[in-house]
C-alpha cells in the first residue's frame, strides 16, 4: 500500500485537531474524524467535505492506518489504557504539548523540566503500536497560515523506527509543510513547547529550511 493511502484518523477537534484536518484535506488527503462529542466531528466532516468522514473514536482508530491524537496529553495516556486493543498494529501521531494554564494567562510544564511527552507516552504505548512525535512544533495559528508557502515551513518529527520515515514524512508534507527528522522520541523535548525548536521556545516562529540552518 503506498503510503499516501495510509487511513489517517485525528481523535480530538479542538483547534490543533481541526487545523491539522483542514491541512490534510487541503492536501487532497481523505481523513477519518473523532471527537467524545460525535456533534463536532459530523460538523467539521460536513464543512471538510467529500475527502473527510465522522465516526466514533472507536471505530476511527480500527479503521486507520495513523491515528492522530490531538488531544490533551493526560486524555492521551487515558486512551492508550482504554483502545489499547484497536490501537495495536497503528502508527501513532503524538503532537501534544505537557502543559496547562498557569492561573496568569500564559502556560507551565505540568512535568519534570527535563522530562518530554514524548518519552513519557513512548513508554506507555500500547504493545504493537509505534509512537512518533509531529506535528506540535508549531501553534495552532502557526499551523494554519503557515502551511502551503512556497519555500514551505518546517515541521519537526521525532521517531525511533526509521521504516516510518516516508509514512511521516508525507503526512507533513500533505499538512502543507517541510519535514525535518531530528532522531529518536529521546530527542522529543527539543520540539515540545519551551524547547529549542517550538515555536513558543528558542525558534520563536516558522522557519524555512534555510532559516533553520542560518
Amino acid at each position: 500500500m503506498s503510503t499516501n493511502k495510509l487511513k489517517v484518523a485525528v481523535i480530538g477537534l479542538g483547534n490543533i485537531g481541526k487545523t491539522v484536518a483542514s491541512n490534510l484535506v487541503k492536501g487532497k488527503r481523505e481523513v477519518i474524524l473523532a471527537s467524545h462529542k460525535i456533534e463536532d466531528a459530523n460538523a467539521l466532516a460536513s464543512a471538510l467535505g467529500v475527502l473527510a468522514k465522522s465516526t466514533d473514536v472507536k471505530t476511527a482508530i480500527k479503521e486507520a492506518d495513523i491515528v492522530i491524537m490531538a488531544v490533551w496529553f493526560s486524555t492521551i495516556q487515558e486512551l492508550f489504557k482504554q483502545y489499547a486493543t484497536e490501537l495495536q498494529g497503528k502508527i501513532i501521531i503524538d503532537p501534544s504539548n505537557p502543559i496547562a494554564p498557569d492561573g496568569t494567562g500564559g502556560f507551565k510544564k505540568i512535568i519534570g523540566a527535563d522530562e518530554s511527552a514524548g518519552q513519557i507516552l513512548k513508554g506507555l504505548v500500547p504493545s504493537g503500536a509505534k509512537l512518533v512525535k509531529a506535528l506540535g512544533s508549531l501553534g495552532a495559528a502557526s499551523l494554519a497560515g503557515e502551511g502551503f508557502q512556497t519555500p514551505a515551513k518546517v515541521l519537526f518529527y521525532a521517531s525511533d523506527d526509521k521504516s516510518l520515515s516516508n509514512t511521516v514524512e508525507t503526512l507533513i508534507q500533505d499538512n502543507g509543510f517541510e519535514p525535518v527528522n531530528i532522531g529518536g522520541i529521546d530527542q522529543s523535548i527539543k520540539m515540545e513547547v519551551f524547547g529549542e525548536l517550538h515555536e513558543f521556545g528558542a525558534l520563536g516562529k516558522a522557519v524555512t529550511k534555510s532559516e533553520l540552518k542560518q
